[in-house]
């Protein structure tokens, strides 16, 4: 059984050693510089975790899992041009470094490179792990999609906000799991029960960011902290305030949505005073551990061995546990 850091070291190696054309160079140095920039490889661990699980090829499996980080990354270079955000993990964003349009063209070539590297599987696996692929893509596009229109929206409910979540976040870890057992030889079953696990393992590590960019601390959370609160960005925290929120708690909760010169200290305090009183940390607390628990259960019905399944249940209490 390999550790987390040992993959995290393969992963990292395999995307070290990947080789782009040197021209033009406009076109692929965007590309490596993007893939340069760590992270924590959660998805395709995840990808060579499920392998792993079923004692299938982990080197059979390196290059779907880069397929899916270059992936990642891809969607991570169009979306920093949608957010126009200026900074992705401590550095210059693409689109800043370069401009938007070297930017978008990269992504579409990483794209291609993904698919490139998701098509070495077997043949056998092949048509089946294209159609995971596919889903998956379409979904995280739709999530994206859905989350722009809700900043047009007055109104959002919980449901269509986990709804989005769920496309845009979690259908990607649950898409790594099961391309990944199904290079490991899992039967149907079990690729769907990790499917499931890394469905609700997505749903709840997305609620725990919304938690952490409020309640966070900047210097272990790694982000701004109250960034959501000061783009009135609809979370699971502010949806549920808004729906809870009543005379003097719903007014000033609209008041600081609607301030556009408040002072941003000012303003992330007054919100976050707001939810307190409405005790959603606790609720979305509540709704977090509900996913978790539908994830641990979904492990447990796979039919692998226990001590396999003890590392992906440490991988996920790991990524619900951050410093806060």
């Amino acid at each position: 059984m390999y550790s987390i850091p040992q993959l995290q070291d393969l992963i990292n190696k395999q995307i070290a050693e990947s080789r782009y054309p040197s021209a033009p160079d406009e076109l692929y140095e965007p590309i490596r510089y993007i893939m340069s920039l760590g992270g924590k490889r959660m998805r395709p661990v995840l990808l060579l975790m499920a392998c792993d699980l079923f004692d299938g090829s982990i080197i059979k499996a390196l290059d779907p899992a880069v397929a899916i980080e270059v992936f990642h990354n891809f969607t991570l270079l169009h979306d920093d041009i949608m957010d126009k955000a200026p900074l992705r993990r401590g550095k210059q964003t693409v689109h800043t470094k370069w401009n938007d349009s070297v930017a978008i063209l990269s992504g579409d070539v990483m794209l291609v490179k993904a698919y490139e590297l998701i098509a070495r599987v077997d043949d056998k696996i092949l048509r089946e792990v294209l159609s995971i692929f596919n889903n998956t893509a379409t979904g995280v596009c739709e999530g994206q999609q859905t989350d722009m229109n809700f900043e047009a929206l007055d109104s959002v409910t919980v449901q269509e906000y986990l709804e989005m979540i769920r496309l845009k976040t979690a259908v990607l870890l649950a898409g790594s799991l099961k391309i990944g057992a199904l290079i490991g030889n899992a039967s149907p079953e079990d690729a769907e029960h990790l499917y499931t696990f890394g469905e609700n393992l997505g749903l709840a590590f997305q609620l725990q960011d919304d938690l952490l960019d409020v309640y966070g601390n900047p210097e272990k959370f790694g982000k701004q902290v109250g960034g959501d609160i000061l783009a009135n960005k609809k979370t699971f925290l502010l949806i549920k305030a808004l729906e809870l929120a009543e005379n003097l708690e719903e007014e000033e909760l609209h008041y600081w949505l609607n301030e556009e010169n408040a002072d941003p200290e000012t303003k992330v305090r007054s919100v976050t005073d707001i939810y307190n009183r409405l005790g959603v940390r606790q609720l979305a607390d509540e709704q977090m551990n509900e996913f978790a628990e539908k994830a641990l259960s979904a492990l447990e019905k796979v039919n692998a061995g226990d001590d396999k399944k003890k590392a992906l249940r440490h991988f996920a209490e790991e990524l619900l546990v951050r410093e806060n």
